[in-house]
């Protein structure tokens, strides 16, 4: 383990640009995979969830590469005529490798195992092995549909229409990869919108894909199968979910501006911003521009001071992921903050809503954790007054040691995390970042 007790720090001031987004990036290798011919990427975040997916792309036949300018390049199998890979697949921390993977390998006819480490082999993937089953793909897993897990795809793969259960790009993503081999027409519909980052890459790419809304609301989403992906040039913005924690960070140290560059800005994606911005956050957006058919801009911080909100769980979808960092900005405001309809948090990485409820609590916030959220008695603006001696356990998960380390930067005696090596998972570069705007 690698603890570290992240400090008070002045005002955070500069210029910076985060890493590439990493849903992006992962989807950028998948693809490149199975177009026939070299796609470039560059901008790709480089952490460890993307390095297992290009590991996994190369064990299955692609080549996935890094040039020596920070550019990537893939040159396909195509699609169809991913490889038999010769041992299991190691996907490391990351459940988006693991869970596109398997829809990836349900379509093809191979068999691959699915290994992880302790956090990942904890997560549940019941959920994408069911309609995977549907398709005609046969699954052996772990006790409670975990990993290890062995996936034997099937040729052909049977076509099917399936209505998500629960909100989630990643099982959808999975069907429409699985969709690209199967003979006929593959429908997922969505009934709450999620980040629609496979719909654009793979248009991008060529496939037939069409979207509607249906008249309940729902998203019908389509795919012909046994599709030709044409490679693509790819300029991959900035990750919203890593840029979250500098825009938390400047929102609440005293004094801060702080611009932060191609930051991605889908529209499936941005609900942190807007709810921060119903708190009285001031985060003004410059440049706005499209960059891989993906809507960017550079986003300018300024220190404010929030209110406590009551969240619509509507857009629970659209920031998932920054709920962790969401929490810290709660705690450091002025009245309370209700959060609800956050289940899906409870089956990441780590149980995110009771995992920072400690955290936050062990900082000397005022915390109260409910089935679907918690309810948070901000500070009023005031440093975080927790004991000297308390420290975050992170449970492998990158997102409550990086949000943890934010509310440390607002504290009165700092935040000690237990272990920062779980952050190279998504952000590397995370704490020499932070370190050159605190100092």
């Amino acid at each position: 383990m690698k603890p570290r007790r992240f400090m008070p720090s002045g005002p955070l001031r500069g210029t910076i640009r985060v890493p590439g987004d990493k849903s992006i990036s992962h989807r950028s290798i998948m693809l490149g995979a199975l177009a026939v011919g070299e796609t470039r990427v560059t901008g790709l975040l480089e952490g460890e969830d993307v390095l297992s997916t290009a590991a996994a792309m190369r064990a299955m036949g692609a080549s996935v590469e890094r040039l020596g300018n920070g550019e990537w390049s893939v040159h396909g199998v195509g699609v169809g005529a991913l490889l038999q890979p010769q041992n299991p697949l190691d996907m490391g921390n990351s459940g988006t490798s693991t869970r596109l993977l398997m829809g990836l390998v349900a379509s093809h006819p191979i068999t691959a195992t699915f290994i992880g480490d302790a956090s990942l082999s904890k997560r549940p993937m019941g959920r994408v092995i069911e309609p995977l089953s549907q398709m005609g793909a046969a699954f052996e897993a772990s006790e409670g549909g975990r990993l290890p897990l062995t996936v034997r795809g099937a040729l052909p793969a049977v076509p099917i229409e399936y209505r998500l259960p629960v909100a989630s790009a990643q099982v959808k993503s999975a069907l429409l990869l699985a969709g690209l081999n199967a003979p006929g027409i593959t429908t997922v519909i969505e009934p709450v919108p999620t980040r629609d980052h496979s719909e654009r890459m793979l248009r991008g790419f060529g496939a037939d894909l069409s979207v509607e809304i249906a008249a309940d609301g729902a998203r019908v989403i389509r795919l012909v199968g046994e599709a030709e992906l044409k490679p693509q040039t790819i300029e991959v913005p900035g990750d919203p979910s890593s840029a979250a924690f500098f825009i938390v960070a400047a929102l609440v140290v005293p004094g801060s501006e702080l611009t932060i560059q191609n930051v991605g800005l889908n529209p499936t994606r941005a609900g942190l911003i807007e709810v921060l911005r119903q708190m009285g956050g001031q985060i003004d957006e410059v440049d706005r521009r499209e960059v891989g058919g993906e809507p960017v801009a550079d986003l300018v911080v300024h220190h404010s001071a929030l209110n406590g909100i009551e969240i619509d769980p509507a857009v629970v979808p659209s920031m998932v992921d920054e709920f962790p960092v969401l929490f810290v900005a709660a705690a450091l405001a002025e009245g309370t903050t209700v959060t609800t309809g956050l289940e899906e948090l409870r089956v990441k990485e780590s149980d995110r809503i009771s995992v920072m409820a400690a955290a936050l609590a062990g900082a000397g916030a005022r915390v109260t954790e409910t089935e679907d959220g918690l309810t948070i008695e901000g500070s009023g603006g005031g440093p975080l007054r927790g004991t000297s001696n308390s420290r975050t356990k992170t449970h492998l998960d990158h997102r409550i040691a990086m949000s943890m380390a934010v509310a440390g930067l607002a504290s009165r005696d700092g935040v000690e995390v237990d272990d920062t090596r779980p952050i190279a998972t998504s952000f590397p570069m995370f704490e020499a970042l932070l370190d050159g705007l605190s100092r």
